[in-house]
């Protein structure tokens, strides 16, 4: 059996040690694997590499993806009348092609909803195809945790404590952004794990009243420091509830989000009269997907790896390895796909309001 492997969208710890559990388990099979490089533009290109224990010996806790990844997009995927319409190009049909060209059985895509997404709309056209969640938003339905959101997870806590002591020592509101688009895992968990006192995410717009209240109530209490965790997705109501944007647009049709750690700052330096506390900003962006995965987000990874490779020997096909309470379960990627992004519940919302 010959088995191809991809890694797209965002690099995350973990993904390396994911593809030593794929090639691990189908060597002890005896199946083949072939990478493909830089995620879909990989197949669209014919860009391989032979993956081998060889070639994953040491990469157990190696940052990003040996196979390295891209945004690609064999599909053009476009609204129409409110529905989303991923429309066929020509890249579909070379994705195909180059699959025979290798005589690919199944192919693993590890990644997000985008490239999960992909692979679902390609198995109508032929494709045989296992999915494994990777995105540190941890935002795809099916799974209770994707690979690198552990990591990235550990990665906003440590900030968080470096941020208290010099926010702490100058009276600053430190202004904490950190990733999710559309949900705020990140923000909600991280935020609670690191002491923030006002966590922002896309699930529940904002306004800056509110904000300010919060800090002030903070002030009367004698605390002359506060730390605000926004997701780069949040929605201030002073802009209607719309995220702010770089304008950028990628394959996938998602627009470049960034800025609202800096337009927060900007409106809070409007009310210094009475906050008495100096406004200042990080952005951890990339920081949080670098570096060495967890020793959690390495066992998670090597469980769904081990398991994507056995559901591709048994001959499954449209599914995805989900992490499900203490199980990895197969789930359908039609289901996936249609109920992405999984939001923060209610429960944890309400959970985290409790300590700020």
């Amino acid at each position: 059996m010959r088995i191809g492997v991809l890694t797209g969208g965002g690099d995350s710890p973990g993904i390396n040690a994911c593809l030593r559990a794929i090639v691990r388990r189908a060597h002890e099979a005896g199946a083949e694997v072939i990478g493909f490089q830089d995620g879909w533009k990989g197949l669209v290109e014919d860009l391989t590499m032979p993956l081998g224990l060889k070639e994953v010996s040491g990469i157990l806790p190696q940052g990003g993806t040996i196979l390295g990844t891209s945004r690609t997009n064999p599909f053009n995927k476009v609204k129409k009348n409110g529905e989303t319409i991923w429309e066929p190009t020509d890249k579909v049909r070379k994705v195909l092609d180059t699959c025979a060209r290798h005589r690919i059985d199944c192919l693993i895509a590890i990644g997000g909803d985008d490239t999960l997404g992909v692979a679902a709309h390609l198995i109508p056209h032929g494709l045989r195809a296992v999915g494994i969640p990777q995105t540190i938003d941890n935002d795809l339905w099916g799974t209770d945790y994707s690979i690198g959101f552990p990591t990235a997870l550990s990665i906003v806590t440590e900030a968080l404590d470096r941020l208290h002591t010099t926010s702490h020592a100058h009276h600053r509101a430190m202004i904490v952004e950190v990733m999710g688009r559309d949900a705020g895992w990140i923000a909600v968990l991280g935020g609670m794990a690191g002491g923030a006192d006002v966590i922002l995410i896309p699930e529940r717009p904002f306004s800056v009243k509110d904000v300010v209240a919060r800090l002030k109530k903070r002030l009367e209490l004698g605390k002359r420091f506060s730390i605000i965790v926004v997701a780069e997705g949040a929605r201030p109501v002073e802009l209607g509830g719309k995220q702010v944007t770089q304008q950028e647009v990628d394959a996938f049709g998602h627009v470049q989000l960034g800025g609202i750690g800096y337009w927060l700052a900007a409106r809070l330096r409007e009310h210094k009269d009475e906050l008495e506390l100096t406004p200042r900003v990080t952005v951890l962006a990339y920081l949080q997907r670098g570096g060495i995965a967890t020793a959690f987000d390495r066992l998670l990874a090597t469980r769904l790896g081990v398991r994507a490779v056995e559901l591709a020997l048994e001959g499954n096909s449209g599914v995805m390895v989900g992490m499900q309470g203490e199980r990895v379960v197969p789930v359908p990627l039609e289901e996936v796909a249609a109920n992405s992004p999984r939001l923060v519940p209610d429960e944890l919302i309400e959970l985290a309001e409790i300590f700020y």
